[in-house]
């Protein structure tokens, strides 16, 4: 299979990658700065420079991609920033749009750029967060993150319909508490088996599951 994976230079996206080519996969690992550890991961089509916040990304992106049918899209790419729990104390706004840009619009770009090589049967997996939930928030806070995510989970519902009569599957899914920079090393699961579960998730999907919200350990969450 052709599979696509963004934000592959590091944590998730780069254990995503990983597996997915030793399995056999032929894996484009899309990346805005590129690692040592992606480079020095073989048998990785590796295209870097891609910001998923510009529509000339997105355009060279497609440009690379060419005429190649895509079986899987999986959109990693995102940021969180730090932001205050006490509305009182403000906020930073300009923070608040990096991420809305990165984790809610940045999929929209790329799908947008890549849904014409996708066929029917073809699979569309949002890497979204439960702190995107709105049923599930009960401490607060986060409000560039949780923000963004509920808005990437609302596109991705949008997605599920709008992509059905194409065949195009759609997923949204949390990875858990992730051990990765982006959690400053904190979480209670390993990216290796975070992508594990992720995988898991995106190969059974079906028809009938698709627009489910799924923890990577199977678990359907709440909106």
């Amino acid at each position: 299979m052709n599979i696509v994976v963004t934000g592959a230079n590091r944590g998730i996206g780069l254990e995503l990658a990983k597996q997915l080519s030793a399995r056999g996969d032929h894996v484009i690992a899309v990346c805005r700065r590129t690692s040592p550890e992606l480079r020095s991961s073989s048998n990785l089509e590796v295209v870097a420079d891609i910001d998923v916040t510009q529509d000339s990304g997105a355009a060279r992106l497609a440009q690379i991609v060419g005429t190649r049918l895509i079986d899987v899209l999986i959109q990693n790419a995102g940021i969180l920033e730090p932001s205050f729990a006490d509305p009182t104390l403000g906020f930073d706004f300009d923070s608040l749009r990096r991420q809305y840009e990165v984790n809610a619009l940045g999929p929209l770009r790329i799908t947008a750029a890549l849904v014409r090589n996708m066929p029917s049967g073809s699979k569309l997996a949002l890497i979204s967060s439960r702190a995107g939930s709105i049923g599930d928030n009960s401490s607060g806070g986060m409000y560039g993150y949780r923000m963004s995510k509920a808005a990437l989970n609302m596109a991705a519902m949008s997605l599920t319909r709008d992509l059905a009569d194409r065949g195009i599957l759609v997923c949204v899914l949390h990875p858990g508490f992730v051990k990765t920079k982006m959690t400053g090393g904190g979480g209670n699961v390993s990216a290796d088996a975070a992508a594990k579960g992720l995988i898991a998730r995106i190969d059974g999907l079906k028809k009938a599951t698709s627009g489910t919200f799924w923890h990577a350990n199977g678990e359907v969450l709440p909106w």
